[in-house]
């Protein structure tokens, strides 16, 4: 597969752009799920950290950047310990995914931070989701062992 011209313009490019939350989530929530059917969490996941492959960051601070510009949402690092790191995304793109009762919804930045923070930390790591759904919002664990 190609590299995109237009994603690596669109990744340098400050610029504010709009995107239809109804067009994101139509795709996202209905599509492909009728696609990968009961394996779209593992997918989603898998495809997050080849997302992250594609496009290595060296720092927190690019990994935020980079949510806001994908309009995955506001990524907030909350809490940093020896082998573990949790982040808090919020945005108004996630309010019906948090509010609803199914799981998994946030395996597509779940896998994407795993693989991010595997890179930068230099070993193996997993990413776990936790939807609050008294903010309307998501957190992330991601734990890491380097003698995995």
């Amino acid at each position: 597969m190609k590299d995109s011209a237009v994603m690596d313009q669109d990744l340098q490019t400050p610029e504010p752009r709009t995107i239809s939350i109804f067009g994101y989530e139509l795709i996202r929530e209905v599509l492909l799920p009728e696609i990968f059917g009961k394996d779209t969490p593992e997918i989603l996941y898998w495809a997050g950290k080849r997302l992250a492959r594609k496009f290595p960051l060296e720092s927190y601070e690019s990994l935020i950047d980079f949510f806001a510009k994908a309009s995955w949402g506001e990524l907030e690092i909350k809490k940093e310990a020896k082998n573990e790191l949790e982040f808090e995304l919020a945005s108004p793109m996630i309010v019906s995914r948090v509010k609803s009762k199914a799981e998994n919804f946030f395996q597509l930045e779940a896998g994407f931070l795993a693989q991010q923070i595997e890179v930068q930390k230099g070993a193996i790591a997993e990413t776990f989701e936790h939807p609050v759904k008294k903010s309307n919002k998501v957190c992330f664990t991601v734990k890491w062992d380097k003698l995995d």
